[in-house]
């Protein structure tokens, strides 16, 4: 039940002309609890996730109405069929993977042709996975694990951005004392040296009262001897 409860987070979005194999696709997806979104087109899923531009219209006059569908509804992978008339599921996956907000979408290639240059040039543009149909069930098994990561990925972005932000911080509440402190120092010069010339000349001060000291000699007040009131004089 948990491990249900955790791949129904995940929605996946379906690609593919045929109706017959976007129905199983789409069968096998909800057995495996994903949520599932199914379009007919490349230029569909372009409109479902919020990048179908003025390009992709038949008629650049008529004004293009774009629903942002992926602010509304997360989109946690997209499976596409390679061949389809107009937009090819190759050419699907570069659209996604340009894009800076949704490049990190994992994305899997189907096709019923087993054509290597074909593979090669898909996972070199970023594919997850190349899946030969018919797809089975035990394919779909491998696409959580993309899933997961995508999620994981999705969460470390945020924390990143902030840490460059605490060294800036640390500098930045730093740098007013060290300006306080550029412009204080100009203030107390004056008062520095004011000090330091008091305290020279009470140093001259107490040097020439000692030296002056000296030179008198002990006075004779110190040098008279004191006697005792006790004392008796004897005469002979």
């Amino acid at each position: 039940m948990v491990m249900a409860a955790a791949e129904s987070q995940f929605h996946v979005l379906a690609v593919d002309d045929s109706i017959i194999d976007r129905k199983l696709i789409e069968r096998l997806l909800k057995t495996s609890s994903y949520r599932v979104t199914t379009v007919d087109s490349g230029s569909k899923a372009l409109e479902f996730l919020g990048l179908l531009g003025e390009e992709d219209h038949g008629n650049p006059n008529q004004p293009c109405i774009c629903t942002n569908h992926s602010q509304e509804v997360a989109v946690n992978l997209v499976i596409t069929d390679y061949c389809m008339p107009g937009m090819t599921g190759y050419d699907l996956l570069k659209r996604i993977k340009e894009s800076s907000s949704l490049r990190n979408i994992p994305v899997v290639i189907m096709s019923s042709e087993n054509v290597p240059s074909r593979i090669s040039r898909c996972l070199q543009e970023g594919a997850e996975e190349f899946f030969l149909k018919p797809v089975r069930l035990s394919d779909l098994n491998k696409l959580k694990t993309h899933m997961m990561k995508s999620k994981c990925k999705n969460h470390q972005m945020p924390e990143n951005l902030e840490d460059p932000e605490r060294p800036e911080e640390s500098t930045a509440t730093s740098s007013p004392s060290a300006e306080t402190s550029e412009f204080q120092s100009p203030q107390s010069q004056p008062q520095l040296k004011q000090q330091q010339q008091q305290q020279q000349s009470q140093a001259n001060n107490s040097n020439n009262n000692k030296r002056k000291a000296v030179e008198e000699g002990p006075s004779p007040d110190r040098a008279r001897p004191r006697y005792s009131n006790d004392l008796t004089v004897v005469s002979n």
